[in-house]
């Protein structure tokens, strides 16, 4: 019934949406060497991903791609999204109702489901929904989205999960099939007439992934045209797909009806088994076995015949016929874009920093951790100083120097603990959304920003009442409050740092270890406790400029010894004539230490705090740039 429809309805008065993929073909260039072997980096080879691929379908039908790994099933998908990058070269045309697509085109007119499914784990599905819905769609009314939501629920048979957490595959929640469907109902907001799903049933129970497809195909006969990808499909699904596509290394072996499917390979010579699996057995017949030279050979020789056999097939011609057809033809409507109307760029601002807050909130362990990992570490400065010593000069200067020098270095490392075990997945999500054009990626960067700044502030001020009083440091209100701004800006430095190396490296784990290292290496040179800058050598002085420890600790330099007065070790006569006794005041060890610090409290101040926004806006770029090569 499908070839009978396929052929009659773009020349008919029936106006139906179609699909054509014509000559479709993209080749990747790689290096044959390492990068540290010049000789060989400057030679490279190329490899054809996908050659001369051409597909016909249309609203209504559901068509799935076979192929093994490796053959280009996710690639010709990413060819006919317009997801491909840029770096290998792309050849052929996607026309949607007679249309060619420009490349600005693509996003608005597919959905796009991925294989792996990232969501905020303690987000609820009906939250999930409605946040996404607000991101593309602007209403001023909340009984829109609710009504939105409702519906798509109710269509992919979520509403018995629907406020239940999503979770993750560590920590329980929904399954994976509902997660599935999630991904799925996440698409349909929008509308589309037009879905692409790689490999949807990858991960699912047999149970599970049949129901998935048998979904996908009740969403396919309410006039939607949907292309998925699968590995290995049982046979019960063989006749539920209106067209089956064969790739193998790239190159189409066959698309057309499944009735089609079995004429044709019959007439090639290769009849399907009875009570045998028609996908498992067309895959093993197109598919190359290198288990040994000879079988590599066979197998191949066996797949080319036929490959030539289908592009000589009426079958070939007659999709060629109906893009051609298609083209010309001004009955069909007009490309169907998918419903968008999204909000500005501060209103999606503020749906994103709601979405991050809520799903920090709900997870209650990374609150905590948040909020008293400094005074964790403040606590064991407290039991091993327990008061830091005012009455002789060594202790009071050594006590005082430990525990800034501690204060410095720590600080920004609870902030990189923070982001490193925070933003990676916000990272994956806002990645994925970003395709979809929901929003762009420094949009989430600023969100998590802006969301970050009240637990930090709240982090450092309970850290500071604690340690500051306890430690007996300088007794006075105004001090203590420019102790606490002091070690909010590493804290906040630190974490903003990794967000933007996050934004180039995606290991976290490598990204630690840079904090860590730049963080260490900006202390030893900035802080002048390690040695006095002035004997520091030129090029190190320099440096020292450039590091926000060298501000920090002059501040916190200048607010707690700036008045005080030291003895020298009491009855002790030899201790009289020590060096370090002709300081006798705060004020002469500052100019020690770091001179002129006194008269640049202010300036100090100003220049650590600049450091933030420069963070910033570094990420916003970084990750604007990262936006920009992904769409490439």
């Amino acid at each position: 019934p499908s070839g009978s429809l396929e052929q009659g309805s773009v020349t008919g008065t029936e106006a139906r949406h179609s699909l054509g993929v014509l000559h479709v073909s993209y080749s990747v260039s790689n290096r044959v060497g390492p990068w540290w072997n010049i000789k060989s980096c400057q030679q490279k080879w190329d490899r054809q991903i996908l050659k001369d691929v051409s597909l016909y379908i249309e609203s209504g039908q559901i068509m799935c791609i076979l192929g093994s790994s490796g053959s280009g099933k996710t690639t010709l998908l990413d060819a006919i999204s317009g997801r491909l990058r840029r770096t290998g070269t792309l050849e052929g045309e996607v026309f949607v109702n007679g249309c060619e697509l420009r490349r600005d085109q693509f996003q608005d007119c597919f959905s796009y489901v991925l294989q792996s499914d990232v969501f905020l784990s303690s987000l609820t599905v009906r939250e999930t929904l409605r946040y996404t819905a607000m991101l593309a769609l602007c209403r001023s009314s909340a009984d829109f989205y609710n009504k939105k939501v409702e519906a798509v629920m109710t269509e992919l048979s979520l509403s018995h999960v629907a406020d239940q957490m999503i979770g993750s595959y560590n920590f329980g929640g929904i399954s994976s099939g509902e997660r599935r469907r999630v991904s799925i109902a996440a698409q349909l907001l929008q509308d589309p007439k037009v879905m692409m799903l790689d490999e949807p049933t990858t991960g699912l129970d047999c149970m599970t992934a049949n129901q998935i497809v048998l979904l996908l195909a009740e969403l396919a006969r309410r006039d939607r045209i949907v292309i998925v990808t699968i590995h290995q499909p049982r046979s019960e699904l063989f006749q539920h797909f209106d067209k089956i596509a064969i790739l193998t290394y790239g190159e189409l072996v066959f698309c057309g009806t499944p009735e089609e499917m079995l004429g044709f390979f019959n007439n090639c010579g290769y009849p399907c088994p009875e009570h045998s699996n028609p996908f498992d057995f067309y895959m093993d017949l197109t598919s190359v076995d290198t288990q040994s030279r000879e079988r590599e050979i066979e197998t191949y020789k066996r797949v080319q015949m036929l490959e030539c056999a289908f592009k000589e097939s009426d079958i070939y011609h007659k999709i060629l016929e109906n893009i051609e057809r298609a083209r010309y033809l001004k009955t069909l409507p007009t490309v169907p874009f998918k419903t968008k109307d999204p909000p500005g760029m501060f209103g999606k601002l503020g749906v994103l920093l709601r979405r991050v807050t809520r799903n920090l909130m709900r997870n209650k362990q990374a609150v905590i951790m948040r909020l008293v990992q400094n005074l964790i570490m403040g606590l064991f400065l407290i039991f091993y100083l327990l008061r830091v010593q005012n009455n002789t000069l060594k202790g009071a200067v050594q006590d005082r120097v430990g525990l800034l020098y501690q204060l410095v270095g720590a600080t920004p490392y609870t902030g990189m603990l923070n982001a490193v075990n925070l933003f990676p997945m916000l990272r994956a999500v806002s990645d994925q959304e970003s395709q979809d054009g929901l929003y762009h990626k420094w949009q989430m960067l600023l969100a998590y920003v802006l969301h970050v700044l009240p637990f930090s502030v709240i982090a450092t001020v309970i850290f500071s009442s604690v340690c500051y009083w306890t430690l007996g440091l300088y007794p006075e209100v105004a001090r203590f409050g420019y102790f606490s701004a002091a070690l909010l800006a590493p804290h906040l430095i630190g974490e903003f740092l990794t967000l933007v190396l996050l934004g180039i490296v995606q290991n976290p784990n490598i990204v630690n270890s840079i904090v860590a290292l730049l963080s260490i290496s900006g202390l030893l040179i900035g802080s002048g406790f390690i040695r006095n800058i002035q004997e520091m050598p030129i090029p190190l002085k320099i440096l020292g400029y450039f590091t926000f420890q060298k501000y920090c600790c002059e501040i916190l330099v200048v607010n707690e010894f700036y008045g005080l007065n030291f003895t020298c070790g009491g009855s002790n006569t030899s201790m009289l004539n020590h060096p370090m006794c002709a300081i006798t005041q705060g004020v002469q060890f500052i100019e020690k230490t770091c001179p002129g610090a006194t008269s640049r409290f202010t300036a100090n101040f100003l220049i650590l705090y600049g450091f933030i926004p420069a963070l910033v806006i570094l990420g916003i770029v970084i990750f604007k740039v990262r936006d920009y090569l992904i769409s490439r």
